[in-house]
């Protein structure tokens, strides 16, 4: 019903740039907090960042001042431009979106997940 794809990852060397889209497709009435989040080897999930439909953003402390979200409603894109990478950054990256959606006469919001793109910051 709603499919969201990512795009962007690669191989950079650290100190690098790279810029992750997130294009979501399908029943979308609205598309409300959307963001990244990111998973290392052996380690957990963790969010990197979101933005709310108001435009709100939320950064982890590890990525501030690096990395930017920004989001496109034309589109229905988001954005995520990491600069200064470093070795640490290396993950998989997936996009997360709270969207709303109709059926049966009823706007419903829904949470849905990207497959991931692979991010490999080498020294």
């Amino acid at each position: 019903q709603v499919q969201l794809v990512e795009s962007g990852g690669g191989l950079v060397q650290a100190a690098g740039s790279l810029r992750l889209s997130c294009v979501a497709s399908g029943s979308i009435f609205m598309i409300n907090t959307i963001g990244w989040y990111r998973q290392g080897s052996g380690n957990e999930r963790e969010l990197v960042a979101t933005i709310t439909g108001d435009g709100d953003t939320n950064y982890a402390d590890s990525v501030k001042g690096r990395f930017t979200i920004s989001r496109d409603d034309a589109k229905n894109t988001v954005y995520l431009q990491m600069n200064s990478l470093k070795p640490e950054d290396t993950a998989v990256y997936n996009c997360n979106a709270w969207i709303g959606s109709s059926s049966e006469g009823i706007i419903y919001e829904n949470e849905y997940w990207g497959q991931g793109t692979q991010v490999t910051v080498s020294s």
